[in-house]
């Protein structure tokens, strides 16, 4: 039985006093595969059955493991596979965007227990803090003591360099500015003990589908997130790679040209400001676009022309990255609805179908399946990540 986790993550070791790292090879090994009963996860992780046996005891005994039901087969004694247990920790996610915030309470397993959401035209610090502050408490009025306690942190998600980017909605740029200096572990530090984790929102999102979506299905893929910007994420060896300053796959800054012919870049291109740009252009409330997923479909008039450009950009980035690194999938997500993304992704294999690939082998476009919540559901991964589980990939 073969893994290429293992392979990223190292075999077991069975010196003395490094429990913790057998601990998160086991618990990374169960969450890949859902569930592995002890003889599996002995051969996987390269550790004897009873050193395997000792620490899923421990586990079980944490209320990190529980028991599944037993699988019997032709012969000997039906196995009992090992899952992580839901409420054996938990962790807040918040994504900061420039159109929104949105609040998750995630369990052990990925499912969200609460969730709240911040719509504005613009973030002010503020007023985001204020949300968090709120939500933290909202989210956990009716957790015990002991639920509490397993809150392990608070994932941060927010674009790299919020305050550097051009707002062409007509917000100014100045309004982004007072994001420079903001020191946000120090600013949550004042209304809560939980350990902080700054990320990249497009990371975040690449880490979500990562772990809980279609990319167990993948072991090296590319990764787009479209929101109000577009940005990525690079998965390589089973594992999220952040990068040496946390800000690999900034996919969002690829080169494009406009269709004058002017030096752009992919975010310019393929972002839903752009569809935003073109609703403001004919007085139609953008806000709808975060506040109403139905509204999609009834702004077919403006989101047709949008979805042809951003297929045509995706197609023509998805190749660039490749010629880079192998990548055997792009799989492609943002916060709009899933029917929408479908429709994308369809184009955008059309799209390769049509280019130039000499010198490349044509990866799989697919669909990402996570959706709107990514970006805060990887953010409130990256707590439990840095605490229970490895990754090979991480500069942490």
């Amino acid at each position: 039985m073969d893994d290429g986790l293992v392979r990223t993550l190292s075999i077991g070791l069975s010196q003395k006093g490094v429990r913790d790292h057998n601990e998160r090879l086991l618990l990374s090994l169960i969450q890949r595969h859902d569930a592995l009963p002890g003889s599996d996860l002995a051969k996987l992780a390269g550790l004897s059955p009873p050193t395997v046996s000792g620490i899923l005891r421990q586990l079980e005994s944490d209320g990190l493991v529980e028991r599944g039901d037993p699988v019997r087969g032709k012969v000997g004694k039906p196995s009992i596979p090992m899952r992580l247990a839901g409420d054996g920790a938990f962790a807040f996610g918040i994504k900061i965007g420039r159109r929104s915030a949105e609040l998750v309470l995630m369990d052990f397993v990925g499912d969200i227990k609460g969730q709240l959401k911040f719509t504005y035209d613009y973030p002010v610090i503020q007023n985001v803090l204020e949300f968090l502050a709120d939500g933290l408490n909202s989210l956990t009025v009716a957790f015990s003591e002991d639920e509490c306690a397993r809150i392990c942190g608070i994932g941060v998600a927010a674009p790299f360099e919020l305050w550097n980017w051009e707002d062409p909605t007509g917000i100014p740029s100045n309004r982004y500015q007072s994001w420079k200096d903001v020191d946000l572990e120090l600013e949550i530090a004042k209304f809560s003990a939980l350990p902080v984790t700054l990320m990249n929102d497009a990371t975040a999102a690449c880490q979500a589908e990562h772990t809980y979506g279609r990319g167990k299905e993948f072991q090296d893929y590319a990764y787009f997130f479209i929101g109000a910007f577009i940005g990525g994420g690079v998965v390589l060896n089973n594992s999220v790679y952040t990068g040496r300053q946390g800000n690999a796959g900034a996919l969002g800054s690829l080169r494009s040209i406009s269709p004058i012919g002017e030096s752009m870049q992919l975010v310019d291109m393929a972002s839903i400001h752009q569809l935003e740009v073109r609703l403001r252009e004919v007085d139609i409330d953008t806000r709808q676009l975060w506040s109403d997923p139905e509204s999609w479909t009834k702004l077919t008039r403006y989101v047709e022309p949008w979805l042809l450009q951003t297929a045509q950009e995706l197609a023509k980035a998805s190749l660039s990255i490749c010629s880079v690194i192998d990548f055997e999938a792009i799989l492609i997500d943002g916060a709009f609805p899933a029917s929408l993304r479908e429709d994308l992704v369809a184009r955008v294999r059309r799209y390769v179908a049509t280019q130039d690939t000499r010198g490349l082998v044509p990866p799989k476009i697919e669909t990402g399946s996570i959706g709107g919540n990514a970006r805060a559901r990887g953010a409130a991964a990256e707590p439990m990540r840095a605490q229970f589980f490895l990754n090979s990939n991480s500069s942490s």
